[in-house]
């Protein structure tokens, strides 16, 4: 928590206005019962009555200034813990950006958002709570004890016997609801979890008529969170009953023992009064702190899951000084080996290829077979475990990763757009793109036909993950996007599976015109996509059964013959 409240010091001087409009607001109140005590011992039992609307005009005014400083203070420690919440936001998000798909894994997209909204929350509204109690609950509470000693020295024991049980019972309490604020948090990232993958994956579960099996599952973790947090809320409701008990009964006390010291002659009836009021002070502050002892706890522990990402460092650095243009482009792979985290067999064993530009470079295999993981470690999305991967003669630890992926066109297995316009989408890959190339990347990727259909063409907004356009356009405008960037490597990843054969022999047949200076790797499914690569690598089980053409691995490859045999006639085939 503490790691997080240092990004308030760059609202050093509103944290200090707070302290300060805080201290003038406990001074005001602590000041008040004073006065109300002169009214009625010099006022209300003399009967002076311009004593009286004297002193309950100082009254007024003290109170008056109380209010105004409270309410400054308020919108002062609120701009600042919202300002902390920003900056925290802020700072997670482009901490995230440099992941590695690795810790994407290790964290999970689902808990990563709980941290950067809800997690952030709870910290924000604590450091609200904090800026205006850190300061003002011990004045009160110190200068309310002050306060009430002074009235009458005797007659403070009843706080003196009251206070160690209404602290025992708090750290009671807080002893038993902390640990159950760590599950709450768990169980609401197992709940966003499932939201999640219902929302994202609507059309299988209606396709499959899982439904019923989808809203049990629901069903069972919102209870599980629903039960926990109504364990920790019955726990910290207690709080409040044992304040207000211990509240009521120092006063009953106090008035008794005050009674007594009256008849006696040892204490006046306004001293009683403003004694009263004091008493009460002291236990508003111990209900204030209470309070934050409820609130902390829960933001520590978001605190702590916030700094947990925080603290993270990607899988590997970004170090490289490299430039990676020695050959342009060129693809290295030198005996190449891949594990996932905590996997025990190797994803790819020994990987040894090289592409070069004006070249196609084929991959494929079955479903398993490591075709995906292969491209992935190109932009390094996850680093190898044995061997070197080379862009443009460049060992690809050895330059920025920026500087490697600014070299790669990345067309993904699964198309992903973003809420926008269709320009923005395309210019993703090339910001300061011009209209005409623009349009032309648009013609390559077999585009232009469905935009000019759209009725703002390429202004047409698109919804969120594309919602609003079919599988085959996805792609296309994806394959845009890597097209305008005009790079030197272009990777397709099974970037042509939504594509009916007519669209995909034009495309490939502009694309070999457009790609013929820069190195092509294709990963396909489809044998027809493949068949007329310069060079064609099959993988099976993460290894290369075989390496050629259509033509050498028909002769030479058990495993390609297989897949040809599966998709394509024999004349096709020959």
């Amino acid at each position: 928590m503490i790691k997080l409240l240092k990004h308030l010091s760059v609202y050093k001087w509103m944290i200090i206005a707070v302290f300060v409009l805080i201290f003038l607001q406990s001074m005001a109140n602590l000041y008040l019962p004073t006065l109300m005590s002169d009214i009625v011992d010099k006022g209300v039992v003399v009967g002076n009555v311009s004593y009286i609307w004297k002193i309950g005009g100082v009254m007024l005014a003290v109170s008056a200034l109380g209010a105004i400083a409270s309410v400054i203070a308020s919108y002062y420690s609120s701009k600042a813990a919202i300002g902390l919440g920003r900056d925290v936001r802020r700072k997670l998000f482009y901490h995230v950006e440099n992941f590695s798909l690795q810790e994407f894994d290790e964290v999970g997209t689902a808990s990563l958002i709980t941290r950067s909204t809800n997690d952030i929350t709870q910290v924000q509204q604590v450091t609200i709570m904090m800026l205006r109690m850190i300061i003002g609950a011990p004045i009160m509470l110190v200068g309310g004890i002050i306060m009430a000693v002074l009235k009458d020295a005797k007659l403070a024991l009843v706080i003196v016997l009251i206070m160690p049980v209404l602290i025992g019972s708090i750290l009671l309490i807080l002893y038993k609801g902390i640990p159950l604020f760590r599950t709450v948090q768990k169980k609401l990232d197992r709940l966003n979890l499932i939201f999640r993958e219902n929302l994202t994956g609507i059309r299988v579960i209606r396709a499959f008529s899982s439904e019923k099996e989808e809203k049990e599952r629901l069903k069972r973790t919102n209870k599980e969170l629903t039960d926990v947090s109504i364990k920790v809320n019955k726990i910290m409701a207690l709080m409040m009953p044992v304040m207000m008990l211990v509240m009521n009964l120092t006063v009953v006390l106090v008035i008794w023992f005050g009674g007594i010291r009256i008849d006696h002659g040892g204490m006046q009836i306004g001293d009683l009064m403003a004694f009263i009021q004091y008493v009460m002070q002291i236990m508003f502050a111990l209900v204030m702190a209470s309070m934050m002892f409820v609130m902390v706890p829960r933001a520590d522990v978001s605190a702590k899951r916030i700094n947990q990402v925080l603290e993270m460092e990607p899988a590997f650095g970004d170090n490289g000084d490299q430039q990676a243009d020695r050959s342009k482009g060129t693809l290295e792979f030198d005996h190449v080996t891949f594990h996932y985290p905590g996997a025990e067999e190797p994803a790819l064993s020994e990987i040894s290829f090289t592409a070069n530009p004006g070249e196609v470079t084929a991959i494929i295999g079955g479903t398993g077979s490591g075709k995906s993981t292969l491209v992935q470690l190109i932009p390094r999305f996850y680093e190898i475990s044995n061997g070197a991967i080379r862009v443009n003669g460049v060992d690809i630890k050895e330059a920025s990763q920026r500087e490697i992926r600014s070299k790669i066109g990345l067309v993904p297995q699964k198309a992903t757009l973003f809420s926008g316009t269709i320009a923005e989408n395309i210019r993703f890959g090339k910001e300061e793109a011009s209209e005409s190339e623009l349009v032309h990347a648009a013609q390559i990727a077999q585009a232009e036909e469905f935009i000019n259909k759209l009725p703002d063409g390429y202004d047409s907004e698109i919804e969120q993950g594309g919602s609003n356009l079919s599988g085959g356009q996805k792609q296309r405008l994806s394959i845009a996007r890597a097209l305008i960037r005009q790079p030197d490597l272009y990777i397709f990843d099974d970037s042509f599976s939504a594509l009916d054969y007519q669209t995909d022999a034009r495309l490939r047949s502009a694309l070999m015109e457009e790609t013929k200076e820069a190195t092509v790797v294709i990963v396909a499914q489809r044998v027809s996509t493949v068949i007329d690569a310069d060079r064609i690598i099959v993988l099976e089980e993460g290894r290369i059964a075989g390496t050629g053409t259509h033509e050498e691995l028909i002769e030479t490859s058990d495993v390609y013959r297989e897949i040809v045999k599966s998709q394509l006639t024999e004349e096709e085939s020959a």
